[in-house]
């Protein structure tokens, strides 16, 4: 053999007792035992907690319309703009309201002048109204010449005609007296009108300020400077911001766990770090159909206006039902292709088992199927595991 041919021979050679070497260490090292931290699954006391999504709304939410015809004079709030109950939002112009105020006014006092009020004054009783009273004079003196002219008739003193002539100055002076009292009852019932039309005229008077009818925002401004409004039409949106309403759905199979009061948490995209708290106000009484859940109401106080309504939220409720449960830490769990297992130790091996997991408590996570009580798995570190894998507890 020649030089050159020896020479390839021998490195090759030399490389493959140099890649046989470098196996055989892998494989020893492969056999070698890994550390890891070992821990028995624990039987604990578990409260159980509801979890489900919802949706945060407006305790209150109303679009105020117009009262009375008008043009948009001044927007004292705006979109976004915090607002007191009874605070002003909107003011028309009062100019045609004021006239017919006006107008009003002065047909009351030409009725209460007619009946003989003072200004401002109560209403005098009916026999007290000028006319009554003056036809009452008269009446008086009418039966009084009417006795008289009996008296002297009975006694062949008086013709008859004379006492035909007393007689009807009587029923004429009635008739006066009663037609002064039913005037003095129409005029009374017309200043009664009066005072009608006139309150009615302040009224809508007042009602060219439109008001908040209660604490809370503006979410929506209809209207524009300028433009002219008739009774009825929109013109703001408020919203009541606090407390805010969350609304959710239940499964049915916890209805026996979800009371009015209970307490719950309610997280949201917005701000992730913060738990916001609430409790539960109002229950369905019945199962949707479709869903197979039933509705539930909370109440999440919002004091700063920071929860929006329309916020998509994440809501745990807090119920009284404890149970048994195996629980193992979270960072025992390996994740693989939409399946849990857990690592457990015997005879300082370890084997894969597909577990079951329930409630996720704290650090821990229960399950609720695939391992036993004290059985002693891998508690952390668990990525790189496989089955057969030699290990020693740390």
């Amino acid at each position: 053999m020649k030089g050159p041919a020896l020479a390839v021979l021998l490195f090759f050679s030399l490389g493959a007792a140099s890649c046989s070497r470098d196996r055989g260490i892998q494989a020893a090292e492969g056999q070698k035992a890994r550390g890891v931290k070992v821990e028995a699954a624990q039987v604990r006391d578990v409260r159980r907690q509801v979890d489900v999504v919802g949706t945060l709304a407006a305790r209150e939410e109303v679009v105020i319309s117009a009262e009375v015809a008008g043009r948009v004079s001044r927007l004292v709030h705006d979109l976004g703009d915090r607002v007191a109950a009874g605070a002003p939002l909107i003011e028309l112009d009062p100019e045609k309201l004021q006239y017919r105020a006006d107008g009003q006014r002065a047909s009351l006092d030409q009725a209460r002048a007619r009946y003989g009020a003072s200004d401002g004054g109560d209403l005098p009783p009916l026999d007290k109204v000028p006319a009554v009273v003056s036809t009452t004079a008269q009446l008086a003196d009418a039966q009084q010449q009417l006795d008289r002219a009996k008296n002297l008739s009975s006694r062949n003193l008086l013709s008859r005609s004379d006492l035909e002539t007393a007689q009807t100055r009587f029923d004429t002076a009635k008739a006066a007296h009663d037609q002064a009292l039913a005037s003095a009852r129409q005029l009374r019932a017309d200043i009664e009108a009066q005072s009608s039309s006139l309150r009615l005229a302040q009224r809508e008077l007042r009602d060219a300020v439109i008001r908040a009818p209660f604490d809370g925002y503006v979410a929506e401004r209809l209207v524009s400077p300028g433009q002219f409004v008739q009774p009825q039409a929109p013109v703001m949106r408020i919203v009541r911001l606090q407390p805010l309403k969350l609304t959710a759905e239940v499964p049915e199979k916890f209805a026996p766990w979800i009371e009015t009061g209970r307490e719950m948490t309610v997280k949201v995209d917005a701000f992730p770090q913060q738990v916001f708290a609430g409790k539960v106000v109002r229950i369905a009484p019945g199962v949707n159909l479709k869903s197979r859940a039933f509705a539930i109401e909370g109440e999440v106080p919002n004091p700063d206006g920071k929860l929006k309504p329309g916020t998509f939220a994440r809501v745990q409720i807090t119920t009284d039902r404890v149970e048994r449960a195996v629980t193992i830490p979270v960072s025992a769990i390996q994740s693989r292709y939409g399946t849990n297992r857990v690592f457990v130790v015997k005879d300082g091996q370890v084997t894969g088992r597909e577990v079951v997991l329930g409630d996720r408590l704290g650090d821990r996570v229960e399950v609720s199927q695939g391992l036993e009580a004290g059985t002693s798995i891998v508690a952390a570190d668990v990525e790189q595991l496989a089955d057969g894998m030699k290990v020693t507890a740390k």
